[in-house]
């Protein structure tokens, strides 16, 4: 956990309770030392992440007779528990994991933010609850069950993650996003402040220039909100659209911006060129390095930090670019999430061209069309430019929507493959257990679907680690 919080440390044991933090200093660096607790020790509070509304939470406080002891957005917390209870985390806007104990009612509240940036794992017994940013650290309760959860290893080899709430563990959950839990005389109860919203279609469609102008507005201010901060900041900038649009807003607010970029030696891996011409344009400080050494002797040290099965591969140039990051800056802002939003994955397109293909594409064309696919050479390039493993994967994605419309392009082995590896006895366990089909959606649903799944448990944990 130190390397999640090397800044500081702190314990607060209250019987039958005990809460500890290790803390990233961000905001406050002297005054928001965890955990802390409130006027009359009634409320102690652990809390991992950044608020970016607090300073307008903070003046509404004090209009109402709240006093404040720190510069912290921890405080702002604590005193907002104290008028709104579980009702306070609709009103957070930013990233957090919090913990509250509630020494008057013995209970312990838990709470997530909305997409999940921040991650929160527990534990429940007959007579215990263990809880931490990590499962490894759960895991530090050797009363715990370690027995794999089946389930969870089916799940994987559909998503190449596990989703939330499951862990690799039967014994082991996590808190999903958006979501808090009570836990109070040995009773645990789970709920949601918030979900995914709804993408419905307008009544009619808004002119382009509004559209531009509202977006514009909104990342502008989003941003701004993360700009805050009492430590230096930078950016990860790969020249795609979403990282060079965030760096271009920072540039806008702040000025002179660090930018980092990684790359490797290997041609059709490396994007450096693209991040140099948009950190020239912009006018940026910049940062560059390439991976040149055996990508194998981090394994040891990533595979901790994940602590069960997760496979996007991109996590290893990520884990190098943040160790160069932090040599020079403690915040760095990325465009992780836009393609949700925006519906930039290639797979959504290919989603809507695998329905119109297995509906209107007769059976004898498919087939003949199916051999010509068998029969292409297989050229020794990167997988994502094989055009024989595109066109194989997208035929086999149309014929699995006929038997399951809920498939998913995303899914690196369908229902029949894994199959295929499971024995009769680990198959057995999986009744019941697998994701459940559903009705065929649109592609607004698998953005909202991606907002809801990759995203807080591929992308955002990737970039957590």
């Amino acid at each position: 956990m130190v390397y999640r919080g090397p800044d500081d440390e702190g314990v607060h044991l209250d019987t039958p309770a005990g809460i500890g933090m290790r803390r990233l200093k961000v905001i406050d660096l002297e005054g928001g030392h965890q955990p802390m607790t409130n006027e009359d020790g009634s409320l102690w509070i652990v809390f991992n992440g950044e608020i970016y509304n607090y300073r307008q939470l903070r003046q509404e406080l004090e209009q109402q007779g709240h006093t404040f002891t720190t510069a912290s957005d921890t405080e702002v917390l604590l005193h907002l528990f104290e008028d709104e209870d579980v009702d306070s985390f609709r009103r957070l806007q930013g990233m957090f994991a919090i913990a509250l104990w509630d020494t008057r009612n013995k209970r312990l509240v838990l709470a997530r933010d909305r997409l999940g940036k921040k991650p929160l794992f527990y534990a429940l017994s007959d007579d215990a609850l263990t809880f931490g940013s990590e499962l490894n650290v759960v895991l530090e309760d050797e009363t715990i069950p370690t027995q794999v959860d089946e389930g969870a290893v089916d799940m994987y080899l559909s998503f190449l993650f596990v989703p939330q709430p499951h862990t690799a563990l039967r014994s082991v959950r996590k808190l999903p996003a958006g979501g808090y839990a009570v836990y109070q005389d040995g009773q645990m109860k789970v709920a949601s402040y918030w979900s995914v919203p709804e993408i419905r279609p307008q009544d009619r469609a808004l002119p382009i220039a509004q559209l531009e102008e509202e977006v514009d507005a909104l990342l502008a201010e989003a941003v701004r909100d993360r700009l805050i901060a009492d430590v230096p900041l930078g950016a990860f900038l790969s020249g795609g659209l979403d990282s060079s649009l965030i760096t271009a807003y920072m540039c806008r607010e702040a000025g002179k911006v660090r930018t980092f970029a990684i790359g490797f030696e290997e041609g059709s891996f490396n994007e450096l060129g693209f991040a140099r011409q948009v950190a020239e344009a912009l006018g940026t400080c910049h940062e560059e390095h390439i991976v040149n050494y055996d990508v194998r002797d981090l394994m040891p040290e990533l595979l901790d930090h994940f602590g069960e099965p997760f496979a996007d591969s991109s996590a290893v140039p990520l884990f190098h670019l943040s160790r160069m990051t932090r040599r020079s800056v403690t915040v760095a802002l990325s465009g992780d999430g836009g393609d949700e939003v925006f519906g930039g994955y290639r797979r959504y397109t290919a989603w809507l061209w695998a329905q119109k293909y297995q509906r209107w594409t007769p059976a004898l064309a498919r087939r003949a069309i199916d051999s010509l696919a068998t029969g292409l050479r297989e050229p020794s390039v990167y997988y994502g430019h094989s055009l024989r493993k595109r066109l194989r994967r997208f035929l086999e994605f149309s014929a699995a929507l006929e038997q399951d419309p809920s498939s998913s392009w995303a899914f690196f082995l369908l229902e029949g493959e894994k199959q295929a590896l499971y024995t009769e006895e680990f198959a057995a366990t999986l009744d019941g257990g697998r994701h459940p089909r559903a009705p065929a959606p649109a592609a607004t649903d698998l953005m909202q679907i991606d907002q809801g799944t990759y995203l807080p448990d591929d992308i955002l944990v990737k970039v957590d680690r």
